[in-house]
């Protein structure tokens, strides 16, 4: 094995077995590509029903047939996550479709290429936050009032909010604004019965990344690891199962750092 097929390769990463989420309704945000497709493929394959929520129709149309395909139950939602007024939509046809939300996984977001601050401007910042931070917070406000005791809310933030990155400071603001928000909304809805958790990725390959860098490129960050590699989206997809699951019944407020060693806090 070469050395770029050492720091590259992974174990593959089947979904993860938590029988307690079968027969439960969940949103995924972001659901079409990456991280939030995976999530939602693993879920189906759990025994949910799984409504795929995102703005690229054919995206969507393709993640949810390779649910669907297996033998799972989904279904796909064309909204904007911000844009209040869309998402109060998607739960409602989510809610006729498959009934109340147990489990809501707040993915959508991006927008993290790095930007000089002096090269800042205030539309971009303004668009980043709308985009990273305030999405979460209109997908929750959409989906919360239907969601019984019981229920999950896991939100993706990112490494660079957790430690000075490449990446835009808008980004890392946005996304240390997810944590925030997170730990806020944990301490408000555990009375009710609601749990709110966050992840907290480091690099993990997709399209994008894929386009930015080269096979030898993704090695060599890889390398950069403890873990030896960088992460697929299947790893992330594993932790957000874990914290929507019953196995993380007394767990709320928490952030998971999935970073291959690089993140230890």
């Amino acid at each position: 094995m070469t050395e770029t097929q050492r720091v590259t390769s992974a174990r593959p990463v089947g979904p993860a077995s938590h029988p307690d989420l079968a027969g439960r309704v969940a949103i995924v945000t972001g659901g079409s590509r990456g991280i939030g497709a995976a999530t939602a493929a693993a879920l189906a394959a759990n025994g949910a029903a799984v409504a795929v929520v995102g703005r690229d129709v054919p995206a969507l149309l393709a993640a949810t047939a390779a649910i669907t395909g297996r033998g799972g139950r989904a279904s796909w939602v064309r909204a904007d996550c911000t844009a209040p007024a869309e998402l109060a939509v998607m739960a409602e046809t989510v809610g006729r479709q498959f009934g109340p939300p147990d489990i809501l996984a707040a993915f959508a977001g991006g927008n993290g290429m790095p930007v000089p601050t002096e090269a800042e401007t205030p539309e971009h910042w303004r668009e980043v936050v709308d985009t990273d931070l305030n999405s979460v917070f209109y997908t929750v406000r959409a989906v919360l009032p239907a969601m019984p005791a019981g229920g999950a809310i896991v939100t993706m933030s990112s490494a660079a909010a957790r430690q000075p990155a490449r990446s835009a400071a808008a980004y890392a603001a946005a996304k240390a604004g997810v944590i925030a928000l997170t730990r806020h909304l944990a301490a408000e809805l555990a009375p009710r019965g609601v749990r709110v958790n966050c992840l907290a990725p480091s690099a993990t390959e997709n399209d994008k990344m894929r386009a930015w860098l080269t096979a030898d490129q993704r090695a060599e960050l890889g390398a950069s690891f403890p873990l030896g590699r960088i992460a697929q989206p299947a790893d992330v997809a594993a932790a957000a199962l874990f914290l929507a699951s019953d196995a993380a019944a007394w767990i709320t407020g928490a952030t998971l750092d999935v970073a291959g060693g690089k993140i230890m806090v």
